[in-house]
């Protein structure tokens, strides 16, 4: 009669407790579709990133600066459906029109004021002047842009429903390749020149 107590006892001392709870990445294995393997040894430092406080340098073109907190820089949020990420837009900076196709994305701003919006399926447009305290959504996949349309350096801190929900910035995509100028004329209906002028401040080729 205690047999059925043994065997339970038993799988209890082989299951881990935690098992199912977290599965901290382990960025020196490998990979699979849902992310990162697990890590075998886990310490309260994974569920901790410091790396959102320090400023992000925006002494570039876009005068914009992103400072991710994926799985790659957190492993503690791999496979938990979340991350976070801090943006930085010097007077004049923009974040340009990009997408995230792997999830979606909540803005909040903590400093200055940044003009935000998105472009759905339809082709219809939502945008919005945001002041500090203000949240915008973006939803998963669509094209979306933030601007700093204040007087000072704006802040903002954005949460997103995937551990990597990847980027591709539309400016980039079109003319920071060596994708052939008469193709991207032909799918853009833009002139020749307007592209190739393009293709020289973003590091394009052809």
């Amino acid at each position: 009669m205690y047999l059925p107590l043994f065997i339970f006892s038993l799988l209890l001392s082989l299951y881990p407790a935690n098992a199912g709870d977290y599965c901290v990445a382990d960025l020196k294995g490998p990979t699979n579709p849902s992310g990162y393997s697990c890590k075998p040894k886990v310490t309260v430092d994974d569920f901790v990133y410091h790396g959102l406080a320090t400023t992000g340098n925006t002494t570039n073109l876009i005068k914009a600066a992103v400072t991710p907190a994926f799985s790659t820089q957190f492993p503690g949020v791999n496979g938990l459906g979340l991350s976070i990420a801090r943006l930085d837009i010097a007077v004049g900076g923009v974040i340009p029109f990009h997408t995230h196709p792997g999830g979606s994305e909540v803005l909040v701003v903590i400093q200055g004021t940044i003009c935000a919006g998105f472009v759905d399926s339809a082709n219809n447009v939502f945008f919005k002047t945001l002041n500090k305290g203000d949240v915008m959504v973006f939803p998963q996949g669509l094209l979306h842009f933030q601007i700093n349309s204040g007087k000072i350096p704006a802040i903002a801190f954005v949460s997103f429903s995937s551990p990597s929900p990847g980027l591709q910035i539309l400016d980039f995509a079109l003319f920071a390749n060596p994708l052939p100028t008469d193709i991207i004329a032909t799918t853009t209906f833009l002139d020749a020149a307007t592209i190739k002028k393009l293709k020289g401040v973003l590091g394009g080729t052809n």
